[in-house]
Order: structure tokens, then sequence, then C-alpha cells
């Protein structure tokens, strides 16, 4: 297939449909808007579903049902959506339903409800943070795996210059290997008391009088620490020698980068280190990589949310300090000050120097 130059919301479409997703729904809101425009457009030409939902609320819940019967589906919004759709979240994680919910972020502020959420019980979802657009095409595809594999939803955070960045892309599907059957898929094929299907939230199992929820709980547990062994992605550079290394995830990443090699021609050694996956977060390999390092900077656009997995993650081992902060433009999307390679430069030579960066807006 040939390179087209795409803008990411339509690449990110075209990648969930190279997929298999058919059944798409959400409610407009910038910089999410144009996934949702180019899933109404192009999911008719290929057999498949939109919907314009009266609410992210609305559109959960169409994407949930959907994903029950087997199909490939998917939802998403900016964070100010997905809080509506906290509990569905939480929901559909225990009831091991497969979905991918796009996350088309208006900066790094919604790092604690990826990685947390705010929805309730114990249970944690796999978020995946693409840097460019070529890459959000591979991992657009790796999420509807993923999701398959485990019977749990996937995240992909964006943000809006991710949605509104063109690059030359080729989509085409990718094949990540074998998948487990879909025998638990509500698909209506089953009717009958004695052969219907059942997906619930509470572990209630057809023909068992009662629930356990302890070994419900236990259970969903033991998987979710599977899954945390099992897919941590990240990428390192410069580390192996590295005096300073800078963490940083997502499209501000591209920017730490440019900074890394930068000072790496002033004769700095600096070094990068990406976390592709924000969870599971990749604790063990920062600590490897961190093992030269006297000290660690977290470059973030949030009043420090990431942070926290990167001090657990090296356990005082090494100061770690933040050379980020809040940096919005004027519609608060994350276009800030902050982008910016040489300001980055600036505040990487002041911890290299044994200092701190003032906290606040970078202005």
């Amino acid at each position: 297939m040939t390179r087209v130059l795409m803008e990411g919301s339509e690449a990110i479409a075209e990648a969930a449909i190279a997929a298999g997703c058919r059944f798409f729904s959400g409610y407009p809101m910038t910089p999410f808007t144009e996934v949702l425009e180019h899933f109404a457009r192009r999911l008719p030409e290929t057999g498949g579903a939109c919907i314009n939902a009266e609410s992210e609320l609305e559109a959960i819940g169409h994407a949930w049902g959907a994903a029950a019967t087997g199909a490939r589906a998917a939802t998403g919004s900016t964070g100010q959506g997905l809080s509506l759709m906290q509990e569905s979240m939480s929901e559909i994680t225990r009831a091991e339903i497969p979905i991918v919910i796009f996350n088309m972020a208006r900066g790094q502020g919604d790092y604690f409800q990826a990685t947390r959420g705010g929805g309730h019980g114990d249970y944690r979802h796999i978020v995946l943070a693409p840097a460019n657009v070529t890459e959000a095409v591979q991992i657009t595809q790796l999420a509807f795996h993923l999701a398959d594999r485990w019977r749990h939803p996937v995240l992909i955070y964006g943000d809006y210059l991710l949605a509104h960045t063109a690059e030359a892309v080729e989509i085409e599907r990718v094949d990540f290997g074998d998948l487990p059957g879909k025998d638990w898929a509500v698909d209506g094929s089953l009717g009958g008391t004695g052969r219907s299907r059942n997906l619930n939230p509470i572990g209630m199992t057809k023909g068992a009088k009662g629930i356990d929820p302890n070994r419900f709980w236990q259970d969903l547990f033991d998987k979710q620490n599977e899954i945390e062994a099992s897919e941590q992605r990240f990428e390192a550079l410069h580390t192996e020698d590295a005096e300073l290394v800078i963490v940083a995830f997502g499209t501000l990443a591209r920017f730490a980068r440019s900074a890394v090699t930068a000072m790496r021609r002033e004769g700095h050694r600096v070094g990068l280190f990406r976390p592709i996956s924000l969870w599971p977060f990749p604790s063990a390999a920062l600590d490897a990589a961190t093992r030269s390092a006297t000290r660690v900077a977290c470059l973030e656009q949030n009043a420090g949310q990431m942070i926290d997995d990167v001090r657990l993650s090296i356990l005082g081992r090494v100061p770690v300090v933040s050379i980020g902060g809040i940096s919005t433009d004027s519609a608060g999307f994350g276009i800030g000050a902050l982008l910016d390679r040489d300001l980055i430069c600036e505040r990487a030579r002041i911890v290299l120097d044994g200092g701190t960066v003032a906290q606040g807006v970078v202005a």
C-alpha cells in the first residue's frame, strides 16, 4: 500500500477499521470530534455502524452493547467526556468485555484518570500512549488485539497534537498472532434458558446459585497481574551512560527526544526513557535504564502525575525532579511554552548542575 498524507484523527479511524472495528459511538468534543467524524464517514462504507450519541453516557453504553456481541467496538472522547464514562468503564472491566477507548486529550492532565481511573472496585485498564501518527496507526491495531487477547479494555491516550498533525502513513491490517475464540459472546445464537450466555460485572455464572465475590475478584486480580507482567512497552534512548535520564510520554516525548539529541551534541550525557504503556508502567525497565544516572527528570505537561510512577519505579535510589509543569494555550489544549526544545534543554542543564526547576505554570 502507498503512503498517504493523513491527519492523525483520520489515520486512527482508518487503522481501527483495518483492525476490524465495525462499531463506534461517541459524542463530539474537541479534539476528539474529528475521530468521530472520520468513523461516521467511513464505517458505513465498510459494513459497520457509527452513532453520534446523545452524550458520553450513551456512547459507552452503545459500544459496551456492541462489544458484548463479540464485535470489535470502540468509543472515546476527551478527558472531560471520559469522566462521564468511568462507572461503565469499571463495569466493563469486571464483565471482561474487550473494548477500545480513545482519549484525544487536551493535554497531559488526564494521566491519573487514564492510569488510575475514576470508577469503582479493583481494576486497571491497559493504557497505550503513542508519540506520533505513525505509531498511533500501529498502536490502534495493537489495542484491538490486546483487548481481545485479555478480554479487557484498552485505552489509547492521544492529544490535540496527535489528532491534528498530518503524517504520511501506510495503513494495512497487522497480524499480531492468534487469539482465543469468543465463546463468551452474547451474539443471539444460543437462545433459551438452558443455553443463553451472561456477561455481568458481579460474578454471576450460568446455573450457579449465588456468587462468590472473593473468587470473582481474585480471578480478575490474577489476570491483571498477568497483564502487568506481559504488556509493558517502552523506548530507551542513550540511557546506557546517561548522567541524566529524561522521562516523557506521548507527543511531548518527541520534543524531549530532540532536546536529548541536541544536548548529546554539546557533550552532555543525557538519555530519554519513554513509557509507551502507561499501565502497565514499565517500572523494571526504567529502573534498569537509570542505573548510571545521578538524577532523573520527569517531563510532563501537568502539575505532576506520572512523576509518582517514576518515583515508585526508582524507590529513592536517585533523586527524581520535575522539569515539566502546567503548559497550555488559551483553550487549554496543551499547546504551550513547554513544547520547545531549547526550553527543555535549559531545564535539563539546570538539573544536571544540581539545581531544581521552579514548579507551576510554564510561561
